[in-house]
């Protein structure tokens, strides 16, 4: 049954998505020719030519958001990521329809109304996403289109489960039965009734009729797995296996093959791909450049004040650890008075730190002082953005006393990251700061630069934990 509701809201949704580029294109076509606010060419085609055009764009636009997964079932989905996917998928269709335009040599179709008609189609689908999944999670709260699953083992793991199904109401799962060799049929356990042991699985998917089992089984119970396995094939029921070993292993592991042998790799990084990283590695430099251009007169004014106000260099060079554990000098505008060398490398800045000078304690709070750290962009030691990079000293402690800190270095360190953005940095917790680095590396993509250099300068770059 629930599978076919899928496939009925599949279906539905492609309606409303079509009737919703239609919608778009009609208002594009209004605001860009009736209304008057853009000049008209002194030559341009009539509606008949546009219809025509949307022949091609609205089934066009349509495959683009199933290759998007946009038509992929949404339970634990943000909006966010939702929203995300639609401006994507939008930009791709536009880049491709500038682009086949071109080839044809069909000029005459104005680029104000393509662009206006992309802008439209993705702030109706945010809509009317938005207002799908209002509907959809309200009617699972109520007791609508909801899943019927089962657990099989009661584990550490399943009780996890349980909470999480309680606690997230809106993914609209159900726990009709847990199946354990050492629990009795009719029992109940924190809410949820037994059916006995393994050997009643075929009995209770029938009688229950559970459209998905969940196998929860502890580590010490994985001999059975394979009969477990072969008992849900034959039932035709979907199955999934919820990992005993998952405390060790990211959200997002992936699976390479070996001449036909699976191996999980326990972190994907999409940094890892030579695409992703040409791609990164050519914003980095054209980023780089255009901030050292833009901000020249800044750095310049602060260089002289840096210069007049102590005596010492203007520009400081300390070692840090980089990507693959390489250390190099980073650069920052010297901020504190001349000290030993020794002393530098494993003393951490506290506040009212007597070795801060007056403009240093300045640049250091609107963190003008990492500026410099464009020449490291530039260089390849660093990125604008990745996990900030640390002293030697520091991480030969941390990375005994933090699980997973040495992570962060699988990537370039950047000048901004999404622990900064989060507000972990300065002298704050090192555990969350390594979370947060994580999660970016796990989850990195262009988007996600672009949001995290956009709340860098949004939040400012004052920071109040810089002393």
């Amino acid at each position: 049954m629930i599978k076919e509701n899928q496939k009925h809201l599949n279906r539905l949704l492609v309606g409303i998505d079509a009737l919703s580029l239609v919608a778009a294109y009609y208002l594009a076509w209004v605001i860009r020719f009736q209304t008057g606010l853009i000049a008209l060419e002194s030559v341009h085609l009539t509606l008949d030519y546009y219809v025509r055009l949307a022949i091609l764009v609205i089934p066009g636009f349509l495959l683009l958001y199933n290759s998007f997964d946009l038509y992929a079932p949404y339970r634990y989905k943000s909006l966010f990521e939702e929203t995300r996917n639609i401006f994507t998928a939008n930009l791709m269709g536009l880049l491709l329809l500038i682009t086949l335009l071109y080839i044809l040599k069909q000029v005459d179709y104005s680029r104000y109304f393509l662009a206006i008609f992309v802008l439209l189609s993705v702030v109706i689908l945010t809509c009317e996403r938005a207002f799908i999944r209002y509907v959809l999670r309200s009617a699972r709260r109520k007791g609508l289109n909801i899943k019927h699953i089962l657990l099989v083992g009661y584990s550490d793991l399943a009780q996890e489960f349980i909470q999480r199904v309680e606690e997230h109401r809106h993914w609209g799962y159900e726990i009709a039965c847990i199946l354990d060799d050492d629990y009795e049929a009719d029992s109940v356990v924190e809410g949820v009734r037994f059916g006995g042991g393994l050997a009643n699985f075929e009995t209770v998917v029938n009688s229950l009729g559970i459209d998905e089992v969940f196998i929860t089984l502890d580590l010490t119970d994985y001999d059975k797995l394979g009969d477990i396995i072969a008992a849900c094939e034959k039932s035709g029921v979907r199955t999934q296996i919820v990992p005993d070993y998952y405390k060790y292993i990211p959200a997002r592991p992936y699976v390479e093959e070996l001449d036909g042998l699976p191996v999980i790799n326990i972190r994907h990084i999409p940094l890892d791909n030579i695409v992703n990283k040409v791609i990164k590695r050519a914003i980095d430099i054209i980023g780089s450049l255009f901030a050292l251009i833009l901000f020249s007169p800044v750095m310049l004014v602060v260089a002289i004040l840096v210069k007049c106000t102590s005596p010492g260099p203007v520009i400081y060079r300390q070692e840090r650890v980089g990507m693959n554990r390489r250390p190099f000098n980073m650069y920052k505008f010297r901020s504190m008075y001349m000290q030993p060398a020794k002393q530098d490398k494993t003393r951490w800045t506290v506040k009212g730190d007597s070795r801060v000078t007056p403009v240093g304690s300045f640049i250091r709070r609107t963190s003008i002082d990492e500026l410099p750290q464009l020449v490291n962009v530039l260089r390849g030691e660093m990125s604008l953005v990745g996990p900030r990079p640390e002293r030697p000293y520091f991480v030969d402690i941390f990375k005994e006393e933090i699980p997973k800190y040495m992570v962060k270095h699988q990537v370039r360190p950047g000048i901004t990251g999404w622990a900064q953005v989060n507000g972990w940095r300065g002298d704050t917790s090192i555990k969350k700061r390594i979370e947060h680095d994580i999660y970016y590396i796990e989850n990195w993509s262009l988007w996600f630069d672009f949001r995290i250099l956009v709340l860098t300068i949004i939040k400012g770059f004052i920071n109040k934990n810089a002393y």
